[in-house]
């Protein structure tokens, strides 16, 4: 079983769940929507639609609980780590 660990984009606080997000899972802290754009991994304000994945269907209420079947859970310890391992790569990739 993954534990998927990331902070709430309301109250900024750690959620951490086990194998995934329900669709209809809130923030135990703010009881904010859980399952929702604003915390998710591909939700990005500058993209088209606010969204990096192209085959997504539009949302009109990115902070409100939604059924997107690509939703991914943002941030975390999991994400820095992914963050950290292709710093090293690119760095080693154009170490002189």
């Amino acid at each position: 079983m993954a534990e998927i660990k990331f902070n709430c984009f309301e109250c900024s606080k750690e959620l951490s769940f086990v194998d995934h997000v329900g669709f209809r899972d809130e923030c135990d802290h703010c009881g904010a929507d859980v399952h929702c754009c604003k915390n998710c991994r591909f939700h990005d304000p500058k993209s088209y639609n606010e969204c990096r994945e192209t085959s997504a269907d539009p949302v009109r209420e990115k902070d409100r609980a939604n059924y997107c079947e690509y939703y991914s859970g943002a941030g975390g310890a999991e994400s820095e780590n992914n963050k950290d391992a292709l710093r090293l790569a690119a760095e080693a990739l154009f170490k002189k």
